[in-house]
């Protein structure tokens, strides 16, 4: 996380800017928590439940039912500045707040055990005063759940209870909160910590199921376990803090109860201010699942990968080829719309993604290029595997002259140039695959036959002699950065591809930074993966300096936290939809390519 010092920085209508979260998380859930901290964003007990806390996308206004925002909130009464940082090779948050006569540190973890995922969720929040002496605001409200539930809370012997729609939870707390309101909505309260003071706040929450109440001094415990455990897994790698940083928030978006790599946590943040580019991404896309998987191989962390790689192949088996997945299995094309204000007036606000019911031929590129990742690193596909690949090498090499959405998820279908050049690499690594004896053999030599048709149909339709550039599909005008991928998958026109590299970034790139495709400017900010692409294909180029320089810019752009998905070229300001995985992945690739 960036070390800068900050003040209060929410607007009038309570909404904070988006580079002022932190994610913490512990394999089933992340919660976001503001530098003022106030935890605005919490999907319990899984990253795509509904939300406990949504403050992110309500803000501090009533709704017209009367209800406000769910959020849980340790605020300093009196006017500070804080300093963030993630604990060294850990998705362990620390706070550190300064007034004029006190400082005070918050440390807050989503716990887990010695032994790995707690079977329930546990938010810790502890508090050391290190100076002077500090009176907290501690507010803990409940959301509605988009108007559709309402929040209760009983007590059961010592215990505050709090019900949600099937969420049941327990606020546990010392002493030392002074309790100034109550009631089934909302808790508000001081809390007041001296010099060389410790205090700890928790939730512990399911769904649907028992409750256990663990005593605050094991819950505080489990912080410094959490963290251990954090650290103990960053240190199996032998990479630099920059790419570690990367992995560490990956991590967080491994559903764990499946093997899902979420997209990211997070629902319906704009790709513009006030525009309708808004969308769900706690699902998991076949496209970023495996380059998370690749990433993971890169490293080392061969657990994460067999896990993803395991459920994505039973995914592709038991549906076929669809762009994207639950995360715990099967498939939704279901979008519904929420009455909410969104953040910053950003509507609509959403569940589910329509793009499960789109046809994208990249997938077949990117389950492929998984595959052959994982045999490189000597590993073994299964017989059931093998047999649902071969069936998808068939279908691409039916396929690869339809038209498709795209990378980009586009409504109009078209002949996308990156979309072919994944059906090549598809196959290519189909042939690969079978020449291995990873994949049976029988239409083997058909996949080469139609490989070398579909590059020769790129040359022949998609390559733009008088701009010296492939463009985004046969008579467009307009550029497509996502083509940069085309290094990587190791596509045979490498002298092309430079040329393209320098055509993005003359056409698409602004001070360091690179819009999706041509006409982008007025509808979203720039997306921070295909700048990080942009790093990786000079790097795999040979072109090193220049690599260099970029990805060195991109870091003082970017921080050192988590990623979104897309930044304003204007100010930096943080858009979309974060921890975005498609970012931290670019940037791991970026990393790794340049090391």
């Amino acid at each position: 996380m960036s070390t800068t010092l900050r003040s209060n920085r929410r607007d009038e209508a309570g909404f904070l800017p988006l580079d002022g979260y932190g994610a913490i998380g512990e394999g089933r859930s992340v919660a976001l928590t503001a530098e003022d901290g106030g935890i605005d964003w919490w999907c319990v007990p899984n990253m795509d439940s509904p939300p406990l806390f949504d403050r992110l996308l309500i803000g501090s206004d009533a709704l017209p039912d009367g209800s406000q925002a769910g959020h849980f909130s340790i605020t300093p009464t009196r006017p500070f500045r804080a300093i963030r940082n993630y604990r060294p090779g850990s998705n362990v948050l620390e706070t550190r707040f300064i007034t004029d006569d006190a400082e005070a540190m918050l440390t807050e973890s989503l716990n887990s055990g010695p032994a790995g995922r707690l079977p329930w969720a546990e938010l810790a929040r502890r508090i050391d005063v290190l100076r002077g002496t500090m009176e907290f605001a501690v507010t803990l409200r409940f959301g509605h759940r988009a108007g559709c539930r309402s929040p209760y809370m009983s007590c059961a012997g010592p215990h505050v209870l709090f019900h949600v729609g099937g969420v049941l939870g327990a606020f546990l707390y010392g002493d030392a909160l002074a309790i100034a309101s109550h009631d089934d909505n909302c808790i508000c309260g001081t809390l007041t910590i001296p010099e060389g003071g410790q205090e700890i706040l928790a939730i512990v929450a399911g769904a649907d199921e028992p409750l256990v109440i663990p005593d605050l001094r094991a819950i505080n415990a489990r912080i410094d376990v959490s963290d251990r455990e954090w650290r103990d897994w960053s240190a199996l790698f032998d990479e630099d803090r920059f790419v570690i940083r990367h992995a560490l928030a990956l991590k967080l978006l491994l559903y764990s109860p499946s093997g899902a790599i979420a997209a990211a946590a997070t629902s319906s943040l704009p790709e513009r201010i006030g525009g309708e580019k808004n969308y769900d991404y706690r699902l998991a896309w076949v496209r970023d699942a495996g380059y998370a998987i690749a990433s993971f191989l890169q490293i080392g962390a061969e657990a994460e990968a067999k896990a993803a790689l395991t459920w994505l192949l039973r995914q592709l088996c038991l549906h076929g080829a669809q762009v994207c997945f639950l995360l715990d299995g099967g498939t939704d094309g279901q979008m519904r719309e929420f009455d909410l204000p969104g953040y910053r007036g950003s509507r609509p606000v959403v569940h589910g993604n329509r793009a499960a019911d789109q046809h994208q031929h990249g997938i077949y590129g990117d389950i492929f290029e998984t595959v052959a990742a994982f045999t490189r690193a000597g590993n073994i596909i299964d017989a059931r595997s093998a047999e649902t690949l071969s069936h998808l090498a068939d279908e691409c090499a039916d396929r690869w002259r339809e038209k498709d959405a795209g990378i980009w998820e586009l409504p109009e279908e078209q002949h996308y140039t990156m979309s072919k050049i994944s059906c090549w690499q598809a196959l290519s690594r189909a042939v690969e695959l079978a020449d291995t004896r990873h994949l049976p053999t029988t239409c083997r030599d058909r996949w080469d036959r139609e490989r070398a048709r579909v590059a020769k149909w790129i040359d022949a339709n998609c390559w733009d002699e008088a701009k010296r550039t492939y463009i985004m599909y046969p008579g467009s005008e307009r550029l497509d950065a996502s083509i940069a991928l085309a290094v990587r998958f190791g596509f045979e026109r490498r002298d092309r591809l430079a040329l393209t590299l320098d055509a993005i970034d003359r056409d698409l790139g602004t001070g360091g930074l690179h819009y999706r495709y041509g006409g982008m400017e007025q509808e979203e900010g720039c997306f921070l993966a295909c700048s990080f692409w942009m790093v990786e294909a000079r790097a795999l180029l040979g072109q090193t300096e220049a690599a260099r320089h970029a990805l060195a810019r991109l870091k003082t752009i970017c921080g050192e936290g988590i990623l979104p998905e897309m930044i304003d070229p204007s100010d930096h300001s943080w858009l979309g939809n974060l921890p975005q995985g498609l970012s931290h992945l670019a940037a791991l690739q970026a990393a790794v390519a340049l090391n």
